[in-house]
């Protein structure tokens, strides 16, 4: 699936919309709409949950809602802007209960955080299709940030420390929950599932596993194809987030000295 953008509409407009200070209160002249920005948001999000951001089109989101295509341009001006909102929006999903990332253990903490945003990407796969280098500064977004620097605050490091600690804990969890998404189109494209397309090449693992040619991968390969089967999402998150933390606890080993 292609990557699409944040940033790509009016910035003026996006900010105006994602804080709620654009006039969209009902207070135009003329009947008033049942329509709101917020209503409009959530079609989106549950048409890109339901299908990907390549079935999202104004278009089509008014045709969910029952409207003309011309009524959804009264409230959001054009895609760039309703995507930003639209992430915006499923952020604001993310840390319920806001206390999970400020007490407890700092080990506990940011293993909550990771889960929580891990969680997120598998309720909304398509943010995974969305590039960020222009983020939509919306609250969604900033209370996101805010919470999860509170996360590692107290812990001796600097605000850069502190910034770049987070950024990497948020890339790790994109990263691996990648390979789902990956798998997941795989899947589709293809028509295969992956236990079909294993079973389907058992026939040459002999061959693949050659223990003259490849003498370490024909000792690992089938001990971890015994254990672990096919690619095992979760358990390599949870594996990669054990070292991840580890490497973490020396950095803040390092800053209380």
């Amino acid at each position: 699936m292609a990557t699409e953008f944040t940033g790509t509409g009016d910035p003026a407009r996006s900010m105006a919309l994602l804080w709620r200070t654009g006039g969209d209160d009902g207070s135009r002249p003329g009947p008033r709409s049942a329509l709101d920005v917020d209503g409009i948001v959530a079609a989106a999000v549950r048409l890109a949950d339901a299908e990907g951001l390549a079935a999202l089109s104004m278009r089509r989101v008014a045709a969910d809602l029952g409207v003309a295509a011309m009524t959804l341009y009264t409230h959001v001006p054009g895609k760039g802007e309703l995507v930003d909102l639209m992430l915006d929006s499923a952020l604001g999903e993310l840390y319920p209960d806001e206390a999970v990332v400020t007490s407890g253990a700092w080990r506990t903490r940011l293993r909550t955080l990771a889960r929580a945003n891990w969680d997120f990407f598998l309720r909304h796969p398509w943010a995974l299709h969305l590039s960020t280098g222009r983020p939509p500064l919306g609250p969604g977004i900033m209370r996101k940030y805010e919470l999860e620097l509170r996360a590692v605050d107290g812990l001796g490091l600097s605000e850069i420390q502190m910034d770049l600690l987070v950024t990497l804990v948020n890339g790790f969890v994109r990263g691996t929950v990648g390979g789902v998404q990956e798998k997941a189109d795989a899947e589709r494209a293809t028509g295969i599932t992956e236990d079909q397309w294993w079973a389907a090449t058992e026939p040459y693992v002999a061959q693949v596993f050659d223990a003259q040619r490849y003498p370490t991968a024909a000792r690992v390969g089938p001990v971890a194809g015994e254990e672990l089967g096919a690619y095992d999402s979760d358990r390599s998150f949870e594996f990669g987030l054990d070292r991840l933390l580890d490497g973490i606890g020396v950095l803040i080993l390092d800053a209380s000295r």
